[in-house]
């Protein structure tokens, strides 16, 4: 466990988790409603022609990539063991970065609680409950749940990231003028 002791202390690591909690419980709090209130294949108006919710399942992937494939199985567990590897490795991300809020350490906090959400029902239900469909003028975008919701909105906030400047910090800025010769070695 050498490996730990290099790391920032993670103080907002707690906080991070807490995000990643919120999602889950939301996702699990939503699909249990859905799950009680609307019959499979069911759907329930929020704006017409824009918004339903409604009640599906989804063996496969993202947008039911694999659902009609002949080894459903192979198809579940395969993606059952992608996502715990990306939960993993993303949970080892916020314990190197856990030390501040960043967009980064929030965008992963999300993605990591949905992540965990949907490979939940996976486990459990072998399939994954999608429950919002909207319809954009004639486009029909593929029903979705909060678990996706996160990932989703924590995948643009680390390209909303990697797009802004960076700063340097002081300790980059003094070693860049070190290595330029303009502030002499300490």
């Amino acid at each position: 466990m050498s490996w730990l002791t290099n790391w920032p202390q993670p103080r907002k690591l707690h906080w991070l988790l807490l995000i990643s909690a919120l999602v889950i419980t939301a996702d699990r709090m939503s699909k249990n409603w859905i799950s009680a209130h609307i019959p499979l294949g069911g759907a329930i108006p929020i704006i017409p022609r824009v918004l339903r919710l409604t009640h599906w399942t989804n063996e496969g992937a993202a947008f039911s990539l694999f659902a009609d494939t002949a080894s459903p199985h192979i198809v579940r567990w395969a993606l059952v063991a992608f996502t715990v590897a990306a939960a993993l490795g993303i949970f080892v991300a916020l314990l190197r970065l856990g030390s501040q809020f960043t967009l980064t350490t929030i965008a992963l906090a999300l993605i990591l609680g949905g992540a965990i959400g949907n490979v939940h029902d996976r486990i459990v239900y072998g399939s994954v409950i999608d429950f919002i469909e909207v319809h954009i003028f004639t486009y029909h975008w593929p029903d979705f749940n909060v678990a996706d919701s996160s990932v989703v909105t924590g995948a643009c906030l680390l390209f909303l990231d990697s797009m802004l400047p960076r700063r340097k910090s002081p300790t980059d800025a003094a070693s860049s003028r070190r290595a330029h010769g303009s502030v002499p070695p300490v």
